[in-house]
């Protein structure tokens, strides 16, 4: 299976059904413009891993894709409404390979967005009720409760981290903070909820949550090291900005470590310097130090250590559930988080 020409078409799906339940025009010309903000962020090239795991689900497990669309769909727009606060908390230029809502509109703007998203993605997952009825319905908003609590959860944990200046972390502090941050909205709840359409049994809707951890660290992991070594083309996103941004990646909490004592504390002192402050000399003596103390591959053999976890776990979870061309194509999609360029 071609994962990325997967990717597309299902993202061409989904986003047409995001842009015939978006409003596009309105006859006030402020509200006009909200809701073209409301469309920039849905409108850029992502790749829709989310909700292509909650249709590969539900088909695997026997359910109907159809039934799912919604579903999957209001998956792709908490994604979008969630990066839009994301970027401003971060304090981020780019998203996608262009400018960052806030700076092209101003941070209140950009926050309104936002919240207009959120209310446009319940308003999509009440469309369940025609098709699927009340109680499938009430078992879908309680996942995505669930789900967003995990998620910001995590992101306070990471945003206090930064703003405390913590360097006594360790590894498993970082990974449970993913597993909320990350693990939940990329991986468990996706497929979870694809399940729940499908009508998978409690039993095997719990064990999901075995290998979408370790597939959601992987994701995570990925995702920092393209930050720090990958092609800005193709990554859509500033590179080097979780270092500017001071964040506690895996790769920062080994070099933190790892490196002596006088390394250690000149590290320190470049990575705790404010984003405004920080000079381009600070940023390449943070990268020196992850590759002298071979930060960057110990991190990148996390991320295969985990995806090869999330593999074994999966088949094991699945066991029961008959070979198809979702299922391969779900293991090849743990395989793609880690070998993914952007």
């Amino acid at each position: 299976m071609d994962i990325e020409k997967l990717l597309v078409e299902n993202k061409k799906k989904m986003d047409e059904r995001i842009f015939s339940a978006l409003p596009s025009s309105h006859d006030d010309p402020e509200i006009d413009n909200l809701y073209d903000m409301m469309l920039d962020y849905p409108s850029r090239k992502g790749k829709g891993i989310r909700g292509t795991l909650c249709l590969l689900s539900c088909k695997m497990l026997n359910g109907n894709p159809n039934l799912c669309l919604d579903t999957a769909v209001a998956i792709e727009l908490f994604e979008s409404w969630v990066l839009i606060h994301d970027d401003i908390e971060d304090g981020s230029d780019m998203r996608r390979g262009e400018q960052t809502l806030h700076l092209k509109h101003s941070i209140p703007l950009a926050i309104n967005a936002g919240d207009a998203l959120n209310n446009r993605m319940w308003e999509i997952l009440l469309r369940n009720r025609e098709a699927l009825g009340e109680e499938v319905t009430f078992r879908i908003f309680g996942e995505f409760l669930h789900m967003i609590n995990q998620t910001t959860e995590g992101q306070h944990i990471e945003l206090s981290w930064n703003q405390s200046n913590r360097f006594d972390l360790d590894e498993e502090s970082y990974y449970s903070m993913c597993k909320k941050k990350t693990a939940w909205y990329t991986c468990i709840s996706p497929l979870r909820l694809g399940g729940i359409i499908a009508g998978a049994d409690d039993g095997l809707l719990d064990s999901i949550q075995e290998f979408g951890i370790d597939m959601g660290l992987a994701f995570q992991i990925q995702d920092d090291l393209l930050n720090l070594i990958g092609d800005e083309k193709k990554y859509g996103k500033e590179i080097h900005g979780d270092i500017r941004e001071g964040k506690r990646t895996l790769a920062l909490i080994h070099a933190v470590k790892n490196c002596g004592p006088d390394l250690r504390e000149k590290l320190k002192t470049a990575i705790s310097r404010p984003r405004s402050e920080m000079t381009e000399e600070d940023v390449q003596l943070v990268l020196h130090m992850m590759n002298k103390c071979g930060s960057i591959d110990h991190a990148r053999q996390k991320a295969r250590e985990f995806a090869r976890s999330a593999r074994v776990k999966f088949d094991e979870v699945f066991s029961n559930v008959p070979e198809s061309d979702e299922k391969q194509t779900i293991r090849d999609l743990i395989d793609f988080v880690v070998s993914r360029d952007k």
